[in-house]
């Protein structure tokens, strides 16, 4: 099973600003994910030529199930987070992880019945502040509908904006998660053109086993958002390999 993380960055090239939401869809076509988790998809959004990204997102994919949670909004339409699945979502929720009167910010729980099982998968898109992304991710490990899930195996991913990679030993250690994106120089994602900083990043725990995560190096990557996608991956420990035919 495959999973990939990508802050599109609303379609906008990094470096030369220009807007393709076709851009987008040729990186993510080209590494077939089973799950996206994308951050910035806006909607309805001026800039972007008031494109409805999400449903052109989720009819091109041929999404099985999505939730969108739209985080910012603007006068003319908004953005934020969107999570596109090739398998049933049998539960979904939104949290927001807004801090006093900073922007707000969110995360998405998705409990996906996969063929190999079920698994909590949640997308999520942190503060520029170091206390802000840490009290967001307090607020998310502590809240009543993410503890609901903890008997389920899980992947959190998104981008975490943690330039100085403190979230790891600070907060999910502790919690029995494990880092996929470590160390931070084998994961550097931003900005997309020249990547010096591992911003996006997974954690996991419980019955998940991993075969590769990386960060997406092919050139399209680097013109396509600000950001390089996040790509994973795993199958669910003791799951019976399904036929391919």
């Amino acid at each position: 099973m495959r999973l990939l993380s990508y802050n599109i960055h609303k379609g906008i090239g990094g470096h030369d600003r220009r807007y393709s939401l076709k851009r987008i869809i040729e990186v993510i076509e080209h590494e077939n994910p089973d799950l996206m988790l994308m951050q910035e998809v806006t909607h309805l959004f001026a800039r972007c030529g008031g494109d409805d990204q999400t449903s052109l997102l989720c009819e091109h994919f041929h999404a099985v199930d999505s939730m969108y949670q739209q985080n910012v909004r603007l006068k003319t339409g908004g953005y934020g987070n969107l999570l596109v699945s090739r398998w049933p979502i049998v539960e979904k929720h939104q949290i927001s992880l807004q801090l006093a009167r900073k922007k707000n910010r969110g995360a998405q729980i998705a409990v996906v019945d996969t063929p190999e099982g079920r698994i909590k998968i949640v997308n999520l898109h942190l503060g520029l502040a170091e206390k802000e992304r840490h009290w967001q991710i307090g607020h998310l490990l502590g809240h009543h509908l993410f503890r609901a899930l903890d008997d389920l195996p899980t992947i959190i991913a998104g981008d975490f904006n943690d330039w100085r990679n403190t979230l790891s030993a600070a907060a999910f250690v502790p919690q029995g998660y494990t880092h996929l994106t470590g160390p931070p120089s084998r994961f550097r994602s931003f900005p997309a053109y020249f990547p010096l900083g591992s911003l996006d990043k997974a954690f996991f725990r419980g019955d998940v086993k991993v075969r590769e995560a990386r960060i997406v190096a092919r050139a399209a990557a680097r013109w396509a958002s600000d950001h390089r996608p996040l790509v994973i991956d795993f199958h669910l420990r003791g799951a019976v390999p399904q036929p391919t035919s």
